[in-house]
């Protein structure tokens, strides 16, 4: 059956590019701590997730407007809406006709929406929240974040990742064409792979059969953050 085929498809697929698309914490980010700040208990694995636990009912709600107002609670939103936009792309290739194609889409996000409500993920990460920081954190992560530097990072930090990754990548990828070029001599296949370098004159490409370029793609365009960096949280008393 081709829908069987493209479902198959489309969960071998899916994993890769959402993934991918997650951005790594940033060191003070909401909800997770330097290393430094981290314990590990006697006898415990540090390998092993901590043991969680929810948090009283008045912590928990100081953890909820956090997560509203760092834009933290849209995460699981944003996670819905990749996978969805990924299964379309995928089942789009056998699916031909638009309307059959709507008809799919519109079942499955009924159905995966009933079976991973984007609400579940904000409910999953209040107790990693409550695990790491005590209510004076949260309360002087709210403060910061409620005044107007907290709210200019929320509005710009999006912006600042992306540019920052962007850079990175670029540099990363002259430097390693530098480096392949420089050992282009001692391996002379690599001469057929690489771009030409800027001034110079092309070189033939390789026949019919060569294997793939290894000219640069342009730097991926990286997501929003699910929330900004924190500033140090206030010490434990």
């Amino acid at each position: 059956m081709r829908f069987s085929i493209g479902i198959l498809a489309a969960a071998a697929l899916i994993a890769g590019p959402v993934l991918a698309q997650t951005p790594a914490p940033a060191p003070h980010q909401p909800g997770v701590l330097p290393p430094s700040r981290l314990t590990n208990p006697a006898g415990t694995d540090p390998s092993q997730p901590p043991a969680l636990e929810k948090p009283d009912p008045a912590k928990e709600a100081a953890i909820r407007h956090l997560m509203d107002i760092t834009q933290t609670s849209k995460l699981g939103e944003n996670i819905t809406g990749a996978i969805t936009a990924q299964v379309r792309q995928v089942m789009g290739r056998s699916i031909q006709k638009p309307e059959d194609l709507q008809k799919f889409m519109d079942a499955f996000s009924q159905k995966f929406n009933a079976e991973a409500p984007p609400s579940a993920v904000t409910d999953a990460e209040i107790p990693v929240y409550s695990h790491y920081f005590s209510m004076e954190d949260i309360q002087g992560l709210i403060k910061f974040y409620e005044s107007p530097l907290g709210q200019r990072v929320v509005k710009t930090l999006p912006q600042v990742a992306q540019q920052t990754q962007q850079a990175g990548v670029q540099l990363d990828q002259k430097a390693a064409l530098d480096v392949l070029r420089s050992m282009s001599t001692d391996y002379p296949e690599l001469k057929q792979l690489l771009p030409p370098e800027q001034g110079a004159a092309p070189t033939p490409g390789p026949g019919p059969g060569a294997g793939p370029s290894l000219s640069p793609r342009p730097a991926p365009s990286a997501p929003a953050p699910a929330a900004p960096p924190a500033p140090p949280a206030p010490p434990q008393k």
